[in-house]
């Protein structure tokens, strides 16, 4: 068959200047000379198909021919009559196969007006079930609807495997009202990678993008985006959906056990690999049910291009990495995760986003997501683009990936990380390097009225899911209502109590009667916020060492340091988190692209501290006065806060008067004190549930042979006391009546 430049032109009845913009990938309406038109003779096809031999028009059914279109140029513009107005297939020949389909340029808008006003006004929460590649039917046939926003670009193109990815073949409509280009291609399949082809306002074609609503993507270090599957997902995980809440809520006990899952558990054979969901879901979740914890909180799992970031640069904030399987069999890990117990969590990114060229960065050829100005859009510290909080229709992007994250996939909660980077505008800026807001101050109002639209949207969409502010600083109400005055989130990490008492345990303890505050302090502001209280992956690298590491003191003391603050943190008011490792005192700092140590689990030091940590957790979801008013004053009682010459500390946790109290008391020094005597509000059997000193923890088993009886010897302002054995670096547990 002759090649398409020997075929006989027939006469376009476009002018010249509209077939060259054509073919050259400038036209920017489409729509206004593809596809079928009105012409002086009748209706009218045309369609550019470069390197085409042969197209021909077809009924649908394709029992009737329509018509045949002529090359009227070179370059794959094809033109001709359509005998009959009816739905027609193109039929094209191609040097190597024949192609059958419907044309694009055949259908009408897609995206209806009120969705487009919605994204507009920043409250299309449904963004990822509308915009990006959406597999669907429309006018009865099958294929997928592309939608993006790229207000100033002056044309934008799909390109992807269903076009051998020519910049010419598939330009998109532009939505003028909202600056968004669509176009619907049928037959495209679920699975097809593509990307975007646009033009700035310059008229230079930027490099090609990744869809910013992209479900799934290429695996790294691919980059292109894939068409997800649209079909509904079958839950089995109703009970827990709807009992959430109360698992979750401020009187209930959170353990939670955070993991970077490429480095949690590598294949057995293969080290450098990763486990995919599915083997995730039958080696993890049975681990963490049980170890007693309520809930894994994953670092991001969002896509992200370069895997020594650990996620916290993502660039698909609608598509979980592809490293651990397609999205759907994310849907089957956390539906495991429920019907084993398991609540999940996910680290989530709003603060910034990288600068790679194929993500959002200058994304239509204009600084679209983020502030054109470094001083408000771009952080030094990270390499990395801030988002323009204060433009709409990006508020509105980020607030629909959280919703899409936590209906699609029934997370329960979402960590937001670097709270504090977003609240500032002078955050980690010299003077001079940051632009003051509108009344001359250094909050960023645009980002703090983001986040409380983010949690308003996420408590009326989301019933029983949480929040959670990784925030540095003493910003007030973080964790109180939007509408008293807070930003809505449902916790906020305590960092404060991290660095404190992590400087505590890492002083040799002979210094610590000087640094006796800084296991109090904590106390002082303990209830302004609902706490969690995280020894997370930032204590862990970058040369910090691991929990164990930092721990003073002879081997044998090293361990009984870890179990008694374990202890301490345990009892402390404030939820829980633990990084991977710290359960079995892993030695080494934590490595991404390593493993857990998990043959160190059989030593038994190691093996002792892993079995605290169940029996921690355990008693923690077992004593109603350990958790129940983890957020309220009244659950706490200090007995003994001011004995430095000891290190020793004790308190009472405290539920309802019908539930039994719970006396905790920690001594940081390596001596064994007899006879101790501490005051408590209950005469009668004070049973030892805990003691971080036992032998099958690790420890000498010192103690107290199962509890110990009051004495009616008044102290610490209670009518009777308990005198006690404590062991060194020990905490006890004693519940009472037990």
């Amino acid at each position: 068959m002759a090649d398409a430049a020997a075929l006989p032109l027939r006469r376009s009845s476009l002018d010249a200047g509209a077939v060259d913009a054509l073919v050259e990938g400038r036209h920017g309406d489409p729509f206004a000379v593809l596809g079928p038109h009105a012409g002086p003779e009748g209706l009218l096809v045309r369609a550019l198909l470069p390197g085409a031999r042969r197209v021909e028009l077809w009924s649908r059914d394709r029992s009737v021919r329509l018509g045949a279109l002529a090359l009227v140029d070179t370059r794959g513009l094809f033109e001709g009559a359509l005998l009959k107005d009816e739905p027609y297939l193109l039929s094209i020949t191609w040097p190597e196969a024949v192609q059958e389909t419907e044309d694009p340029y055949a259908f009408g808008v897609l995206l209806g007006a009120p969705d487009l006003y919605l994204f507009s006004e920043g409250t299309l929460l449904e963004l990822g079930m509308q915009f990006g590649a959406q597999p669907m039917k429309v006018a009865g046939v099958d294929g997928v609807r592309f939608a993006v926003w790229a207000p100033n670009a002056r044309r934008v193109a799909l390109v992807g495997d269903f076009n051998s990815w020519d910049t010419r073949r598939h330009p998109m409509r532009r939505r003028l009202e909202a600056g968004v280009w669509e176009l619907f291609v049928p037959r495209v399949a679920v699975g097809t990678s593509y990307k975007y082809a646009i033009t700035g306002p310059d008229g230079a074609l930027l490099p090609w993008k990744a869809d910013p609503v992209a479900r799934r993507t290429e695996p790294p270090p691919a980059t292109a985006s894939v068409v997800a599957d649209n079909a509904p997902f079958r839950w089995r995980d109703g009970d827990w959906m709807a009992a959430r809440g109360g698992r979750q809520g401020v009187n209930a006990p959170l353990a939670i056990y955070e993991l970077h899952l490429a480095s949690w558990l590598r294949p057995d054979a293969d080290k450098t690999g990763i486990l995919p969901w599915r083997e995730l879901a039958e080696r993890l979740l049975p681990y963490v049910a049980a170890m007693g914890f309520s809930h894994i909180e994953l670092l991001p799992i969002a896509e992200h291009p370069f895997g020594g970031s650990w996620g916290y640069q993502p660039l698909s904030l609608f598509a979980p990495s592809a490293r651990f399987g397609p999205p759907e069999d994310l849907q089957r890990f956390v539906d495991a995760a429920h019907r084993a117990g398991v609540g999940v969590i996910a680290d989530w990114v709003p603060a910034h986003f990288p600068t790679d060229v194929y993500g959002l960065a200058r994304f239509d050829g204009t600084a679209l997501y983020e502030h054109l100005d470094p001083r408000e859009g771009y952080h030094r510290d990270w390499n990395t683009y801030i988002y323009n909080f204060g433009r709409r229709e990006v508020s509105g992007f980020l607030v629909a990936s959280a919703i899409f994250w936590l209906e699609h996939f029934h997370l329960d909660g979402l960590r937001v990380d670097a709270v504090a980077s977003m609240l500032y505008r002078d955050y980690s800026r010299r003077e001079g390097e940051w632009i003051p807001n509108r009344y001359g101050g250094r909050e960023n109002l645009e980002a703090i009225d983001f986040l409380c639209r983010l949690n308003t949207a996420v408590a009326e969409r989301c019933p029983g899911a949480i929040t959670i502010a990784e925030e540095s600083t003493a910003f007030p109400r973080v964790s109180r209502p939007v509408q008293e005055g807070g930003l809505g989130f449902t916790y906020k990490w305590n960092m404060g109590w991290m660095h404190d008492t992590l400087h505590y345990m890492e002083l040799d303890p002979i210094y610590r009667r000087y640094h006796h505050d800084a296991m109090t302090f904590g106390l002082v502001y303990a209830f302004a916020e609902n706490f969690i209280l995280p020894l997370s992956h930032d204590e862990v690298v970058y040369g910090k060492g691991s929990l164990i590491r930092k721990m003073p003191g002879d081997l044998a003391q090293r361990f009984a340091n870890l179990r008694a603050y374990f202890g301490f943190m345990w009892a402390h008011p404030g939820k829980k988190l633990l990084f991977m490792g710290g359960e079995i005192a892993q030695w080494q700092e934590w490595n991404h692209d390593g493993e857990i140590d998990w043959a160190a689990a059989d030593n038994p030091h190691h093996g002792g501290i892993k079995l605290l940590i169940r029996d921690l957790n355990r008693a923690y979801r077992a004593e109603p006065a350990l958790h129940a008013r983890d957020a309220e004053p009244s659950g706490f009682e200090w007995l003994i806060a001011n004995d430095r010459d000891n290190s020793v500390f004790a308190f009472l946790r405290l539920a309802d008067d019908d539930t039994p109290p719970v006396l905790a008391v920690s001594s940081f020094t390596p001596v064994s004190r007899q006879a101790y005597r501490i005051g408590v509000p209950r005469a009668g059997f004070w049973h030892e549930i805990v003691n971080t000193d036992a032998a099958s923890y690790g420890g000498a088993n010192i103690g107290n042979g199962g509890g110990a009886h009051t004495s009616d010897v008044p102290s610490h302002g209670h009518a009777q006391s308990l005198s006690l054995i404590l062991p060194p670096l020990a905490t006890l547990y004693l519940r009472y009546g037990g």
